[in-house]
This record gives structure tokens, sequence and C-alpha cells, in this order.
């Protein structure tokens, strides 16, 4: 079992930045993929960002390349998601997951067996 635990949402103005982190605690011994999933409303969840903590390989949804940064500290067991240059269009409820399934798209949230709680993020025009 794997818990994860997310902090540092809130609100920002369009072009501000915020960090998310998510501290992982359980079985974690393994490599496993971490993600930002985010749902807004009236959408679906998508993929934000993607890391693989063995590789450090990363991937991102296209909205937000250039503009958002995932990493992962192994002594801490924590990702974190850097995001700069909001747009109102950012704002959704942002999950940290987990899955140590390698098989499979990184950006399939189906795929997932752990989630966080999820963390707000309003971003303002």
């Amino acid at each position: 079992q794997v818990r994860l635990v997310e902090s540092g949402g809130g609100s920002v103005q369009a072009g501000g930045s915020l960090m998310l982190s998510c501290a992982a605690s359980g079985s974690t011994s393994r490599d496993y993929y971490m993600a930002w999933f985010r749902r807004a409303p009236r959408k679906k969840r998508e993929a934000v960002a993607v890391i693989y903590t063995g590789s450090r390989k990363t991937y991102y949804a296209d909205s937000v390349k250039g503009r958002f940064t995932i990493s992962h500290d192994n002594v801490k067991n924590t990702v974190y998601l850097q995001m700069t240059s909001l747009k109102p269009e950012d704002t959704a409820m942002y999950y940290c997951a987990a899955r140590t399934v390698v098989i499979g798209s990184p950006l399939d949230g189906g795929l997932y067996n752990y989630w966080g709680q999820g963390t707000q993020v309003t971003v303002s025009s």
C-alpha cells in the first residue's frame, strides 16, 4: 500500500506560480510512476505530468509543456509540480497518483492504483 498526501494548492492570479507537493509513504521501495492529474468542473480528468522514479524520465501534457515541471526527491520520497505562467484554464482539482505497473501509457489514469485526496488550484484572470 502507498499513501499519497498532497499540499500546496491555492489561489493565484494569471501569470503567477504555485508548487504542489505529494509525499508518498508505505510500500515505495520499487521504482514506479508518480503523476499529477487534474479535473476541472465539467471536464474529464487529464494527466498533467508524470515522472518515473527510476530513470527520472518525464512526460507532460501538451497544454503545460514549458510551464510546468515535475520532479522527485528520492530521499523525501516526494514528487513536486512546479507550475509557472498559470492560466485560468489551469483551474482544477489536482491529484497525485502512483503506480507500479510499468506497462502501458504513463499518461493513462486508469493504470494508477494509488491516489491522493486532491488539492485545489484556482487561477483568476
